[in-house]
C-alpha cells in the first residue's frame, strides 16, 4: 500500500513549531521512513532556525551615497537628453543626495515584521519549489 507524502503545509507546521494535531502522529511515523520527507522537514526546520537567529546586524543596509552617486552619473552618461527623469526612486532606494541616517528608525516591531516577511517568504519560496518538484517527480513509495 503507498502511503501518501506528507503536505508540505503540515511539514512547514512541524517546522515552526506550531500547535500539536492529531495527524503529527502518523505524519511523524512516515517522515521516520521517508527520506524525502524527513530531507524536506530538515529543510524547512534549518530555514526556520536561521530566520529566528536573525539579529538587527543581520538586517540589509542602505549602500553608502558614493553608491548611488556612481549609480546616478552612469545613468546621466546613458540618457538621451529628451528622457525625464525619474519621480521616484527605483525599488525604494533612498536617491543618492539623501543621507542613510536621516528619516525615521525602524522601531523593534518593524524590525521583527520584516523579518517575519522575510521568513514567511522564504517558505513560500520553499513550498513553491517543493509543489513544482512534486509535479515533475512521481510520488515514491514511502
Amino acid at each position: 500500500m503507498k502511503v501518501p507524502h506528507v503536505d508540505p503545509t503540515h511539514l512547514v507546521e512541524l517546522a515552526l513549531g506550531n500547535g500539536v494535531s492529531h495527524d503529527d502522529a502518523s505524519a511523524l511515523q512516515h517522515i521516520a521512513v521517508c527520506p524525502s520527507c524527513w530531507e524536506e522537514l530538515s529543510l524547512m526546520t534549518r530555514i526556520v532556525d536561521a530566520a529566528r537567529g536573525i539579529e538587527e546586524p543581520d538586517l540589509p543596509t542602505a549602500p553608502p551615497d558614493r553608491v548611488w552617486q556612481r549609480i546616478t552619473e552612469e545613468l546621466a552618461c546613458t540618457r538621451t537628453p529628451a528622457a525625464p527623469a525619474p519621480a521616484a526612486p527605483l525599488c525604494g532606494h533612498r536617491p543618492a543626495s539623501t543621507s542613510p541616517r536621516t528619516g525615521p528608525v525602524p522601531d523593534a516591531r518593524q524590525r521583527r515584521a520584516g523579518v517575519a516577511l522575510g521568513l514567511a517568504s522564504g517558505l513560500a519560496a520553499l513550498w513553491w519549489w517543493h509543489r513544482t518538484r512534486s509535479a515533475r517527480c512521481p510520488a515514491r513509495d514511502g
